[in-house]
């Protein structure tokens, strides 16, 4: 059974940082696409990164380009996002989930590319 456990949330300042955590259990998924993404109050589901298992390569949405890094770990099967200059608007569940491919498609910011999802950790950053 695949599982997606999500850490590493919490309220922050607007300005500072936090790095949030997604183990994978379940399965290897050291060649599977593994994204994030976040949902805030009344406002769909959006993609923020995503990071292919074969080359490493990442996209980000243009809101958080420059601000946040995602990484992964294969050996932890582990996928990190590392946020700095939180903003307000950065409030939101952030949810990490996978794409059983291991390149990242044309549609990687549709949720509907990702088979498998964590429940969520809630970030909230305060002005």
């Amino acid at each position: 059974q695949v599982q997606l456990v999500e850490s590493g949330g919490g309220l922050v300042q607007a300005g500072g940082s936090l790095r949030l955590s997604c183990a994978a259990s379940g399965h290897t998924f050291s060649t599977y696409v593994m994204g994030w993404f976040r949902q805030a109050p009344g406002k769909e589901r959006a993609f923020v990164a995503a990071v292919s298992g074969s080359s490493g390569s990442t996209r980000y949405a243009s809101s958080v380009k420059g601000r946040f890094t995602i990484s992964r770990d294969n050996a932890k099967n582990t996928v990190y996002l590392q946020m700095n200059s939180l903003k307000p608007e950065d409030t939101a569940v952030y949810y990490c989930a996978v794409d059983s491919r291991s390149y990242i498609s044309a549609y990687y910011y549709r949720a509907s590319e990702y088979e498998y999802w964590g429940q969520g950790t809630q970030v909230t950053v305060s002005s």
